[in-house]
């Protein structure tokens, strides 16, 4: 169960860059890449001659400029599915990453580019039902129009995460967010 954590990922500057999974936070730690900001409570991770207790935010040590990199910051897959809300959007049911496709609104073998605003979040059920069909020909309108993909929208999904991770709040700012509101 351990191994299904997260762990934050702060730039050098602490800004907040992702999230990535344990095994990669243990191996920059050990190489000395980054460092560790917060422990995940008394959690270990064991091998045959070690034990590393697992961390819940690590900080890079040198600075990486993430300006250039903004676009292709987060897999396309994950965006697409945090702006479609995580529902199918031919029939609005809601599901995870693993209950959902992603389906090409003009089919790709009709000319149909990979491109967000012809991509949309679907059921399994929706997208078989489609097939290789425009949203017209099948009967199943969508429930909203595609839009491209905003920026911070990777904003939105660590915040959404944080959700769990309360010691993460104070690093993506949603502490000083919440008082200055009230």
């Amino acid at each position: 169960m351990t191994l299904t954590r997260k762990v934050l990922l702060l730039n050098a500057s602490y800004e907040a860059l992702g999230i990535i999974n344990i095994a990669r936070a243990v191996r920059l730690v050990w190489k000395g890449s980054a460092e560790v900001v917060e422990l995940d409570g008394a959690r270990v991770l064991r091998s045959q001659h070690f034990v590393f207790p697992v961390p819940s935010v690590i900080r890079l040590i040198e600075y990486i400029d993430v300006r250039g990199r903004q676009s292709r910051a987060s897999s396309k897959r994950t965006r697409i599915l945090v702006r479609d809300r995580h529902r199918c959007q031919y029939c609005g049911v809601s599901g995870t990453g693993f209950d959902l496709t992603i389906d090409h609104i003009i089919p790709r073998s009709r000319g149909g580019r990979t491109a967000p605003e012809n991509l949309c979040a679907a059921c399994f059920a929706c997208n078989q039902r489609k097939g290789d069909r425009t949203p017209e020909e099948a009967r199943m309108p969508l429930l909203t129009n595609p839009s491209a993909l905003t920026y911070g929208i990777e904003r939105a999904a660590l915040c959404q995460a944080a959700e769990t991770r309360p010691e993460w709040r104070k690093y993506l700012f949603l502490d000083d967010a919440r008082t200055g509101a009230a």
